[in-house]
């Protein structure tokens, strides 16, 4: 079955660009399914209410950047609709170093993925995270390596994944 992944992010600077890259191929991996790219600066209210499912990324900066929270508040009041209940998300954050906060940039959108009834998909324990990722979303400390990579390639084919399964 085919479905959507929108990739919407802040595309304040190189890292977190590379990672949404990298998140899209993933889930061009997956059987059927197709990913939108959206800078929060190009995106539209309708590309969430037309994709399958959603993965927020934002650089790291005391948290969520200002921009990409200000264009989440500006969509209304999609939870109160129920206008994504039900669709898989996931989340990504790069950062300047690995105690930089990433994890709470990774809760804080997962709060908002939670608060519009979406089903979080995170990425299961592997011998990379060892030295890169986490289990709550992509992300990366410092330059992005290739291991950052391959996480964010497979957290973009486990949300494409599980949105199919939930269409089907």
């Amino acid at each position: 079955m085919a479905v959507t992944v929108l990739v919407l992010y802040d595309a304040s600077g190189p890292q977190i660009t590379r990672l949404a890259e990298a998140i899209a191929a993933g889930v061009k991996e997956a059987s059927g399914a197709s990913a939108r790219l959206r800078p929060a600066t190009e995106a539209r209210r309708e590309d969430l209410l037309d994709c399958d499912a959603l993965v927020l990324g934002s650089p790291n900066w005391s948290g969520v950047t200002g921009r990409l929270k200000t264009w989440l508040d500006e969509q209304g009041d999609l939870w109160e609709e129920g206008s994504l209940a039900g669709k898989s998300g996931a989340v990504f954050t790069t950062g300047r170093g690995q105690h930089s906060g990433l994890e709470f940039t990774l809760l804080v959108l997962m709060h908002w993925l939670l608060a519009n009834g979406l089903i979080i998909v995170g990425l299961p324990w592997s011998h990379r995270m060892r030295t890169s990722g986490s289990y709550y979303g992509a992300s990366a400390a410092g330059e992005v390596t290739e291991d950052d990579v391959a996480q964010a390639r497979a957290l973009g084919r486990r949300v494409a994944e599980v949105a199919a399964r939930l269409k089907g």
